[in-house]
């Protein structure tokens, strides 16, 4: 790119966005990169303080921000994304669907760890919505080297570092657990609760079974679920470490690989997830400790959305929420808008 004074520009052709900046009314370009340049933009460069131009002389090696812009999305496009338009060497990543955002962190920091090229990116492992923003990429100077925007590719390699998970409605099986509620002393209200949020992904419960202290039988609930059709299930109560406690015990006595009993987040501690294969499909066993039923929001609400995009839960990941894992319990909530669930 070459500079020259704004009054001898015309003729030729910009080589970035001009862009105008008026508060509360308006910050877009006036004039885009490959605009050619009138003697009727003059008046309009100036008043926006341009008094020197940047033309663009294409130099071999060199890429534009715009082209360097649409490499970055390249690295992190992937089923179920749209792009925006280039706009000032910037583009966004959209959702084209509902569903769970997977982000390769690791390769991330390395690409950003370049130079002179950045992506920001949503926290991954969180439900997004169609038309979310996903992550915003850019070259940071006007022009960069090609060789630099290879080197980028060569680190990402062909997978991206992007992967939105489209969330599968599932049949769902409650198995409510605990001696107070089967035999009436108190009003169930963990099953409501339970319905309401696997609801929110188009699920429904088509098994709910009331059941005292009885691990076998509590055993036997979970398979008749899974017997009937249930794609996942819920297991309510009974989880902490009394003695008279059995659905840990039941849930493991129904031949599920136990993932982990325990979870470094709070509320939620006691939280406990397994997989029993059947038919080749891993189906997702859950024991929910009692805080699922009365805190606003809990481990439940950070692994339902990984399950619900048969996305599977391991325990390094459970041990990777211990930074992050602390709900503060605001008296206003604004989850998934906060740091809950969202370790670095």
């Amino acid at each position: 790119m070459r500079l020259i004074r704004t009054q001898e520009a015309v003729g030729h052709v910009l080589c970035h966005d001009i862009t105008q900046i008026i508060k509360g009314v308006t910050k877009d370009a006036v004039f885009r990169k490959g605009h050619v340049i009138r003697e009727e933009d003059i008046p309009v460069l100036l008043s926006v303080g341009k008094d020197t131009l940047y033309i663009w002389e294409k130099e071999a090696g060199m890429l534009h921000e715009n082209e360097a812009a649409e490499i970055l999305y390249d690295l992190c496009k992937n089923d179920h994304m749209v792009p925006s338009d280039v706009k000032e060497g910037k583009i966004e990543v959209l959702a084209a669907r509902d569903g769970l955002l997977k982000v390769d962190v690791e390769r991330l920091r390395k690409v950003n760890a370049l130079g002179e090229m950045m992506i920001a990116t949503r926290h991954g492992n969180f439900p997004v919505k169609k038309g979310d923003k996903l992550a915003g990429t850019r070259v940071i100077p006007l022009v960069i080297a090609e060789e630099k925007m290879e080197e980028a590719k060569t680190l990402c390699g062909d997978t991206p570092l992007l992967e939105l998970k489209p969330f599968a409605p599932k049949k769902v099986g409650i198995i409510t657990t605990g001696n107070e509620v089967f035999y009436g002393r108190i009003e169930d209200t963990f099953t409501p609760v339970l319905e309401k949020k696997v609801e929110e992904y188009q699920s429904e419960t088509m098994y709910h079974a009331i059941l005292n202290d009885d691990h076998e039988k509590i055993t036997n609930a979970i398979l008749e679920a899974i017997e009937k059709g249930a794609e996942m299930v819920l297991c309510s109560g009974g989880m902490s470490v009394d003695p008279d406690d059995k659905t840990p015990l039941a849930i493991k006595n129904t031949g599920a690989t136990v993932v982990s009993y325990g979870a470094p987040v709070l509320p939620g501690a006691m939280f406990l997830i397994a997989y029993l294969e059947k038919d080749g499909k891993q189906i997702p066993i859950m024991g929910l400790p009692g805080c699922v039923m009365y805190a606003k929001r809990t481990i439940f609400d950070l692994i339902l959305p990984r399950v619900m995009a048969d996305d599977p839960v391991t325990q390094a990941d459970l041990a990777a929420l211990g930074n992050g894992g602390l709900c503060l319990s605001c008296e206003i909530c604004t989850f998934p808008n906060c740091g809950f669930g969202k370790g670095i």
